[in-house]
């Protein structure tokens, strides 16, 4: 005689023997087991299934074979934004100068004798969101002394400092906090005409603490500064 299974003795012990027999033939021993739930689907053909594995090859690939951008760390080891001292000339940096003042007259109007002047309202919104690559500046005030006096044209604009080229060939690093800088823009000469005075801008280095792509969808507010 052999053993009843212990499944179908503990429902014997609940139920009637119908009622016992029924839920054991169809609840536990007619009960389909999955041996590989995780088969592939049996709707997708061969030909659907190599596009699959071509298509994640394809993935894995491309992934791999994509650089890695420098960290900031490798980039100063790299010396990338660093100006070799064979171009550490001021020479090389005067046509640039021409360029931004060219730039700087169409932003502000005053291009081909449109305008004589402008206002100091009008000027603010278009200084405070002008590139500065190119413009010659001049440190007015500031906490540091020894900084005062210092003057040339900016080659790097960074979020905290600009970067200058001197007369004397040097490059020099003015950090734009609590310091005033001066800006110049001549006008440009033409024949016949009297040499006008150049417009001349002071510009707060704390509300340049952006970088030039930054600065250009940002509103600035004047204030004054108690610190200088």
């Amino acid at each position: 005689m052999s053993a009843e299974p212990l499944a179908a003795g503990l429902l014997n012990r609940a139920h009637s023997p119908d009622i016992a027999s029924t839920l054991y033939r169809e609840k536990i021993k007619l009960r389909p087991l999955l041996l590989r739930p995780s088969s592939p689907d049996p709707t997708q053909n061969a030909r659907s299934a190599r596009q699959h594995a071509r298509l994640v090859k394809q993935r894995a690939v491309h992934k791999s074979n994509k650089p890695r951008p420098l960290s900031a760390k490798q980039k100063r080891s790299l010396c990338i934004y660093e100006i070799p001292k064979s171009q550490q000339k001021y020479s090389i940096y005067e046509p640039i100068h021409v360029m931004w003042c060219v730039y700087m007259r169409d932003i502000l109007g005053v291009a081909d004798g449109k305008r004589s002047h402008i206002e100091a309202q009008d000027a603010d919104p278009f200084l405070a969101s002008a590139d500065y690559h190119g413009a010659f500046v001049e440190v007015v005030r500031s906490r540091c002394a020894s900084r005062v006096g210092m003057k040339g044209i900016v080659v790097r604009d960074t979020k905290f400092t600009f970067e200058v080229v001197t007369k004397t060939d040097e490059v020099k690093v003015l950090p734009k906090e609590h310091s005033v800088f001066r800006v110049e823009l001549p006008f440009e000469d033409k024949e016949g005409e009297e040499k006008r005075k150049p417009l001349v801008f002071e510009v707060l280095g704390e509300q340049f603490q952006h970088r030039a792509t930054d600065r250009a969808n940002r509103k600035f507010r004047w204030h004054a500064d108690p610190d200088l």
